[in-house]
């Protein structure tokens, strides 16, 4: 079991008259829906489906931070989940670059009960591939595993060492865990603040090549290729890192991707404004970078859209760009921004960005898949597609507001989410 959450009965409740797409069944249309104990134990045609309302399968987030332990003033479990719920999301998995990092078992049993008293969603959690993400020497994969451990991942900072990676890639076969990573060349990036291109040179900011990310990718995928293991390459940014992955995939590895909403709506250019809600880790890229992305995403190089959820205290961005913390949060605005900004103005289609988000990362990661059908456990969202509403901080459940959306007005709103049979959010 990997992911972990109070042990609580299902609800029962009925949905009438929405549109129910689910594009793991093959099902698209105007639905009654009946839920009973957390199962759903009828779908029944109906007539015309509500004006805007639509159930689809809720959403799975394969990369999220939740500052446990360490920074509960930015986030915690309760606060954390409660903020995917909002999202329309059924399950999450934490990454472990907290204080202290999660390469012990101390530490992932310590949050593992922590998240059965507190998650509102299921949850899991994972630990580190090098003690203290220091990239020297491997944690206790194994014993991880058999605690709880969803995965492996040094997020926030790169495998550096080539042969730990190899020896992380044979050990992650005996724990049957799948390594994630942060792509990065260190002497590459250096200490860039943002994408290097024009718009750095303008602003006088360092600038973070993309061959930075693409490098570090052809790397790990080659020696992915020689012991044959699967991977899942985090974050992807540039033209170059889809190429990657895409040739190598082409190659027979089994690597799989993800990509963050910010990365598919905004590109550097945002970065004019000086606005510290626009500084991320890896940086935003060109409009050629972003076309990329987005074609990925239809072609299947990229499996996963995953936030990059990364709360930060207000002091932490209300500073200068150069010493601004990177990240921003997404989880309860993430379907909302993709809706408004790209199947609304058609660089995506509704299903794909639904499997995306859902069927996609569950797959990756083997978590239970999100599935609208008789006698599936209950994992949906309920979304008004015709709602409007306003980005605002003091909206936010998440302990955090570095949000890139605010101010902004958003098409679609989290009606309802069901997690596990249970009503986790209702607005």
């Amino acid at each position: 079991m990997t992911l972990f959450w109070p042990d609580r009965p299902g609800d029962s409740l009925a949905i009438r008259s929405a549109r129910v797409l689910d594009p793991a069944t093959g099902i698209d249309g105007a639905f009654d829906v009946t839920i009973e104990d957390g199962v759903i134990t009828s779908l029944v045609a109906a007539a015309e489906p509500a004006h805007g309302l639509l159930l689809a399968p809720a959403f799975v987030d394969p990369h999220v931070h939740l500052r446990v332990p360490g920074r509960e003033d930015e986030e915690t479990i309760a606060t954390g989940t409660a903020a995917a719920a909002a999202g329309g999301y059924c399950a999450i998995l934490a990454m472990p670059n907290t204080d202290p990092v999660v390469d012990s078992a101390a530490v992932l049993g310590a949050l593992i009960e922590l998240a059965r008293e507190d998650a509102v969603i299921p949850t899991g959690f994972m630990a580190s591939i090098s003690k203290g993400q220091r990239g020297e020497e491997l944690t206790e994969m194994v014993e991880l595993a058999r605690l709880g451990a969803a995965g492996f991942t040094d997020d926030g900072f790169p495998v550096v060492s080539a042969g730990l990676m190899q020896r992380a890639l044979q050990y992650s076969a005996v724990a049957g865990r799948l390594l994630t990573l942060h792509e990065e060349e260190p002497t590459l990036s250096r200490d860039g603040q943002m994408n290097e291109g024009p718009v750095s040179a303008a602003l006088g900011l360092a600038g973070w090549p993309s061959v930075a990310e693409s490098v570090m990718i052809e790397r790990d995928c080659s020696i992915a290729a020689y012991l044959q293991r699967p991977l899942h390459i985090m974050h992807l940014t540039a033209r170059e890192s889809v190429s990657a992955v895409r040739a190598a995939q082409a190659r027979g590895v089994a690597v799989t991707a993800e990509v963050s909403p910010h990365h598919l709506c905004l590109t550097d250019e945002t970065v004019r404004t000086l606005d510290t809600n626009y500084k991320m880790n890896p940086p935003l890229r060109s409009e050629d970078d972003r076309q990329a992305l987005i074609e990925g995403l239809r072609d299947g190089t990229i499996a996963c859209i995953a936030t990059d959820h990364a709360p930060h205290a207000r002091h932490e961005k209300e500073t200068p760009f150069e010493e601004a913390a990177f990240g921003v949060t997404g989880l309860e605005t993430s379907f909302a921004a993709i809706y408004t900004f790209l199947v609304e103005t058609g660089e995506l289609d509704l299903d794909l960005v639904l499997e995306r988000m859902s069927t996609g990362p569950a797959r990756v990661f083997g978590l239970p898949v999100p599935r609208i059908a008789v006698g599936e456990r209950a994992n949906l969202a309920l979304i008004d597609l015709d709602a409007d509403w306003r980005v605002t901080e003091d909206g936010f459940r998440s302990r955090s507001a570095n949000s890139w959306l605010l101010g902004e007005t958003l098409h679609g709103a989290i009606v309802k989410t069901i997690a596990n049979g249970r009503v986790v959010h209702a607005a």
